[in-house]
């Protein structure tokens, strides 16, 4: 019951991990491999998955604090002590075949058993993904189970203020052995997978073409860096046109010297390309994206609310127009989305004359 509570909270915790981590995933990929592989993005967040459900499977479920008293012999650190936990508190008979299915099922067996399986993982991800030695296997699965172990006998880090656990010897060693097996379960099956090079040779060639997505990326990472850039600054000089000397800066000058590379698109190694005439058509470009995209849904805004103010509307018209202009705005948005990712390029790229050019290159990482 306990196991299946450990795993229904991993579940729970699972999405909220995976959207915190989504954001560094993507930039990470964008940087290293100019794409997001299918895949990759399975393994990755599989293993995550992973880690978090073993780690809940170790520490719940939690006592109550108040349960949690001084005990002796909490710390267990003669090996293979389980062969005689088997023998004493089991009901295994080596003459008696009837009691071995019942052995299976009695706690002295299956939690060793249990700390063996629940590593067995962890050596084929180690192996096929990360690529480990069978010797760096065994250092990263110990020290994995050490670190389990040192949580539950130091009380959840000084939550408790006695172990609420035992720490046992036995329990690393089970857990470093399930990882050696995981290791050599993945060499018998690691030929009918891609291989971790196959897989980031797909990603970089993939990359050499600017995606929709990776476009919008660029985008939105721009408009971090450009509003920390500026936030901060604004926090040690006032002055009246910092923002909009910043604004010149990022998005005309920097990419005018850099050759059409922005920090935001430099660090997704995207540059743009606009040919004759490029601080003109760059300068002209932004100024058009930032209307764009900014400023017509300003305007929009502006005369929903100068109409609502002109004419009088009851609270059920109010919400209505409310309604109307949220979601104007978001088909406005969603439909430049699905046009940038359908066709990785957008009608004012044509007016504009502007190329997305990547800078990966094949067999460069």
């Amino acid at each position: 019951m306990s196991y299946f509570i450990s795993i229904k909270t991993a579940l729970i915790i699972f999405p909220f991990i995976a959207l915190l981590l989504w954001i560094p995933f993507i930039l990470h990929q964008y940087h290293k491999y100019g794409s997001i592989n299918p895949f990759r993005v399975l393994i990755v967040y599989s293993f995550i998955l992973y880690l978090i459900t073993i780690y809940f499977l170790v520490i719940l479920p939690l006592p109550n604090k108040n349960e949690v008293v001084y005990k002796p012999n909490m710390i267990r650190l003669m090996p293979f002590g389980f062969i005689n936990d088997l023998l004493r508190e089991s009901s295994f008979n080596l003459t008696q075949p009837n009691t071995y299915l019942k052995a299976l099922t009695e706690p002295c067996f299956y939690t060793v058993a249990f700390n063996l399986l629940m590593m067995i993982p962890l050596g084929m991800y180690l192996r096929y993904y990360f690529k480990c030695s069978l010797i760096k296997t065994i250092f990263i699965s110990l020290s994995l189970s050490l670190l389990f172990e040192l949580t539950q006998v130091s009380g959840l880090y000084g939550l408790y203020k006695y172990p609420y656990r035992v720490f046992d010897v036995d329990d690393l060693l089970m857990n470093t052995l399930g990882g050696v097996v995981g290791y050599f379960i993945m060499g018998l099956i690691d030929n009918f997978l891609p291989t971790r090079d196959q897989i980031d040779e797909e990603s970089t060639k993939k990359g050499e073409v600017v995606s929709g997505f990776r476009r919008i990326t660029i985008f939105c990472l721009d408009l971090f860096l450009y509003n920390f850039i500026a936030i901060f600054l604004s926090i040690f000089m006032h002055y009246k046109w910092l923002f909009l000397i910043i604004f010149i800066i990022y998005f005309i000058l920097y990419p005018f010297c850099r050759k059409g590379q922005t920090l935001g698109s430099r660090f997704l190694n995207v540059r743009l390309e606009f040919g004759k005439y490029r601080l003109l058509k760059l300068t002209l470009r932004i100024i058009f994206l930032f209307l764009y995209y900014f400023g017509s849904v300003n305007l929009m805004m502006f005369l929903l609310f100068l109409i609502a103010n002109n004419i009088k509307l009851n609270a059920l018209e109010e919400y209505a127009l409310l309604i109307i202009s949220i979601g104007g705005i978001l088909i406005f948005y969603l439909t430049n989305i699905i046009l940038l990712i359908k066709n990785k390029a957008i009608y004012y790229d044509h007016f504009f004359q502007v190329k997305y050019l990547s800078t990966i290159k094949k067999g460069s990482r």
